[in-house]
């Protein structure tokens, strides 16, 4: 297993479009930055990449590099986890915490954590994304992120579904395998032999 951690933050910049997590959210400002200041994304980005001892964000996607001005944040997540099944692993899970005091992040968590889950190749379950307001921090023009990522290798992923498949009571597997067996079709009976006219 390898465990990645990433952080990431952006000032508020107005006539910007806002997007966190891999999904635009109405609000009259967005994230400054070179891209399109996915700030999640980002640190999702720096998790994935760090767990494999993969360099950074920068390293791939520098922002002296005109080319990915305005870039959508997706590409940098894309290659993230392009290095992390290279390395031989997959996510395990992911957790995730936004630090903003604007827009409130709760009525959109959940789109935020299904585009997340797409984009890690994992289901929804495997995501975490919470929020929390920046008091006392006097962060309130700065959305801050931080993700920390459990990779599991893939030979671990398939001991770990045979260890769920031992661990199956004996009468579920009985009563699973019986299904298969309704759904087997019988064999045709054999033609029978003609019988020569003088057997008769």
């Amino acid at each position: 297993m390898r465990i990645g951690y990433g952080f990431d933050s952006h000032e508020f910049k107005a006539g910007v479009p806002l997007k966190i997590g891999g999904v635009a959210i109405a609000h009259d400002s967005g994230l400054a930055g070179h891209s399109d200041g996915d700030v999640l994304l980002h640190a999702i980005t720096d998790a994935l990449l760090g767990a494999v001892a993969a360099g950074d964000i920068g390293g791939y996607f520098p922002p002296s590099d005109p080319k990915w001005k305005g870039a959508d944040s997706v590409v940098f997540i894309e290659e993230a986890v392009r290095q992390i099944e290279r390395a031989g692993y997959t996510v395990g899970n992911i957790d995730c915490t936004l630090i903003m005091m604007r827009p409130k992040i709760g009525p959109h968590a959940a789109s935020i954590q299904r585009r997340v889950a797409e984009l890690l190749k994992v289901s929804p379950a495997q995501v975490g994304v919470k929020a929390k307001t920046p008091e006392g921090l006097g962060t309130e023009q700065t959305a801050i992120a931080h993700a920390v990522v459990l990779l599991i290798a893939k030979r671990e992923e398939g001991e770990r579904t045979l260890m769920v498949a031992e661990a199956m009571p004996q009468q579920v597997v009985d009563a699973e395998v019986e299904k298969v067996l309704e759904t087997v079709t019988e064999p045709a009976p054999k033609p029978a032999t003609p019988v020569k006219p003088d057997e008769v």
